[in-house]
């Protein structure tokens, strides 16, 4: 049998896997076992803990759960609401002004999360009440928070680009300077949309005749500090020289238990519990995922299957444009069924050679990639976001969260568009502070 066909029946034994409902970690092993032992014999189970231990042993992983317990920490007090809150104010007068204060906090949310449900859901519980009580529709009110939670994993920290660099062999912090322009980019591209959509829709809040006096409108910036805090001391850590991805991942948990703690008093044993409980039991599903998909990945490549696809798209007659849209309607499928982080760790072997040898730049392609992980989060069946908005607002019905998400959906697709178009926007930061 060739290893193409081998590559046919592993992916469709994958998909029939995890429809089950398995766990995505057991999914993938379980698969990659049965494999191992129909193509390469029983002796090949003695591979499997070597495999998956050598590929759990590598450093960066640290800063994973690092980046997980930030996330636990902030979405554990009322930082969300302080920031919509701030933002709300000063935004008042806007059309759809509620929505870009929804999506601007969103943005900055997860400059401290890099989890995309983390974020929707700490937004979400305050802004989309306060949407529908002030009369914006609950389409676009639920679509735009499913949306905004999205930008969690593309500006950094981002747990996707962490996982995505240990897959590709490329650098963590050059992949997290490459998201801040396009993390931007998109967030406007958001803000532009509900702009519009309130303005066409002649959306009139409940309040529009409240006027915030300058001071009502200061007030609450001091609640701010502390994030810009958190965000600086990250940064000055990773760019300054001063620590590694992993320990400025450590940098950045401590800064956020101890904001919790002194700001937002969150500091007696069972709330601080819940945030360790939480970081360790998502850091160990991502854990258990990034092995498997190892262990996953090792079993390509012994069967062949991963360098006969590489081979065989390197050899398509075809403009290396084609090629990507092919790729990024791969990523798009595979984002409907699968978390980013499966996605992420199964494709990146198979796809980095065909990228290099299409001459892309592999910093670049981790920025669309991400991206199209994002659109993945917001797209059924399996739209992570989508179930997590749902979650907050029960009386919602699912097609009508999707009917106002589909707009953003779109806004990413022109993002990767402009992507493509002017790549320098995601290689001129990196370039310009990393050389």
């Amino acid at each position: 049998m060739s290893a193409l066909a081998i590559g046919s029946l592993i992916f469709v034994a994958t998909v029939l896997v995890l429809a089950t409902g398995l766990p995505i970690a057991f999914g993938l092993g379980a698969v990659a076992l049965l494999f191992m032992v129909i193509f390469d014999g029983w002796n090949s189970v003695h591979f499997i803990p070597e495999t998956v231990f050598a590929g759990l042993s590598d450093f960066t992983l640290v800063s994973l759960p690092m980046f997980v317990i930030m996330g636990a920490a902030v979405a554990s007090s009322r930082a969300g609401s302080d920031l919509y809150e701030a933002l709300a104010r000063w935004l008042h007068r806007v059309p759809g002004s509620l929505v870009i204060s929804n999506i601007g906090a969103c943005a900055l949310f997860s400059a401290l999360t890099g989890s995309s449900p983390a974020t929707c859901a700490a937004i979400g519980k305050m802004g989309i009440p306060e949407m529908r009580k002030r009369g914006y529709d609950a389409d676009l009110a639920t679509g735009a928070i499913a949306a905004g939670g999205t930008l969690g994993i593309l500006i950094p920290p981002s747990i996707t680009m962490i996982l995505y660099g240990i897959a590709s062999e490329t650098s963590i912090g050059r992949l997290f300077l490459a998201g801040v322009l396009p993390g931007l980019l998109l967030t406007g591209l958001f803000m532009a949309w509900a702009l519009f959509i309130s303005w066409k829709r002649g959306t009139v809040l409940v309040d529009a005749d409240r006027i915030y006096s300058m001071k009502e409108k200061l007030e609450l910036l001091p609640r701010l500090l502390p994030f810009m805090a958190v965000i600086v001391g990250v940064v000055y850590a990773l760019y300054g020289g001063i620590a590694t991805p992993s320990e400025a991942a450590g940098v950045g948990a401590a800064l956020c238990l101890v904001m919790v703690i002194l700001i937002y008093k969150v500091w007696k044993p069972m709330d601080l519990w819940a945030i360790l409980r939480d970081g360790l039991r998502e850091s160990g599903m991502l854990l258990l995922i990034i092995g498997t998909s190892i262990l996953f990945g090792y079993m390509m490549s012994s069967l062949q299957v991963t360098q006969s696809v590489a081979e065989a798209i390197g050899e398509m007659q075809v403009n290396k444009w084609v090629i990507l849209a092919a790729i990024n309607l791969l990523l798009l499928v595979a984002g409907m069924f699968l978390p980013p982080a499966a996605i992420i760790l199964m494709t990146t072997p198979i796809l980095m050679p065909v990228i290099t040898a299409a001459g892309f730049d592999p910093i670049w392609f981790g920025v669309i990639l991400t991206i199209n992980m994002e659109l993945g989060l917001i797209t059924p069946p399996v739209g992570l976001n989508l179930f997590v908005i749902n979650g907050i607002t029960p009386d919602v019905r699912l097609p009508t969260i999707l009917k106002g998400a589909f707009p953003f959906m779109m806004c990413m697709v022109v993002a990767i568009v402009l992507l493509c178009i002017f790549p320098e926007i995601a290689t001129w930061l990196p370039q310009a502070l990393m050389g």
